[in-house]
């Protein structure tokens, strides 16, 4: 057992100036850990007010390994908030909340932190969830998954592998992040000018576009699917000339639509578009409009 540091207390920060350090040194893992696991930068940061306040109170003297007890807690909470979220009714498709680059450490893996991998790990149950994201985010083994979840090894590797079966989508998400922002840059040049045609030629097949107004604002109830109907939905609820500014996104380039002001973010495989990603919930864009 590692013997407990010394500390004296800090007046101006009301905590032991150990206690504090730990935080500050895994906070960047701990918030990409919560936000990846529900989608919401608001409720990650939640989850971690909660945390500090646990691991300013827990017996520290016990704890070897400060990172993967704050990762316990982190998850644990996660899970519950993602949980009671999935039970309470939301109007139209959910999508994940944007982050503006810098505020997640994408060291880990950049392609786990876009809203397309995001918005595809809602498929998963919360158990499926947690494994997945530590085991391929952060490339956690098992035993310490198994530790953090109190589970046993072998069920989280089941969960993963259930939860890999139910993503047979994700390599639609593994673009090059320039072929994503060319892809991007061709689409809103299109839409600029109100070329369907060329907005067609840039979509697959079976693309889909997926609306998120949260009942706050105009959104489609349902998600849009095919090549033809999904051009037409766009160019008819943002007509041409079309207004709309980069913005680099933690895990990938979206574009900002002034009209009504919309986060538009794609996702792209073969060298199409596959799916859309609009969010137009204002509690949703809080961050990327400050």
């Amino acid at each position: 057992m590692e013997p407990h540091r010394d500390t004296q207390p800090d007046p101006a920060a009301g905590v032991t100036t150990d206690a504090a350090a730990d935080l500050v040194a895994h906070r960047p893992m701990l918030y990409g850990l919560a936000y990846r696991l529900l989608g919401s930068g608001h409720d990650a940061d939640d989850v971690l007010q909660e945390a500090y306040l646990r691991w300013l109170r827990a017996d520290r003297v016990s704890v070897t390994e400060p990172r993967r007890y704050l990762s316990r807690i982190v998850t644990h909470l996660a899970l519950d908030r993602l949980r009671a979220r999935q039970a309470e009714p939301y109007v139209g498709p959910w999508l994940p909340e944007p982050l503006v680059e810098g505020e997640v450490d994408p060291a880990e893996r950049r392609d786990s932190l876009s809203l397309a991998m995001l918005h595809l790990l809602e498929r998963l149950t919360p158990p499926e969830r947690a494994v997945y994201v530590l085991r391929t985010a952060f490339d956690l083994p098992y035993p310490e998954i198994a530790e953090i979840l109190d589970r046993t090894p072998e069920d989280c590797r089941q969960l993963h592998h259930r939860a890999v079966r139910h993503l047979p989508a994700a390599p639609r998400f593994t673009a090059e992040p320039v072929e994503r922002e060319r892809l991007l840059d061709r689409f809103l040049a299109a839409a600029r000018e109100g070329d369907l045609p060329a907005l067609k030629r840039l979509l697959a097949a079976d693309a889909t576009a997926w609306s998120d107004g949260g009942g706050r604002v105009k959104a489609a109830p349902r998600p849009v699917v095919g090549r033809d109907r999904v051009a037409r939905f766009f160019t008819g609820i943002y007509p041409a000339p079309l207004l709309a500014q980069p913005i680099a996104l933690t895990g990938e380039t979206a574009a900002l639509l002034s009209c009504g002001w919309r986060l538009l973010a794609i996702g792209v495989a073969d060298g199409l578009i596959t799916d859309l990603y609009l969010v137009g919930n204002p509690d949703k864009l809080r961050r990327v409009l400050s």
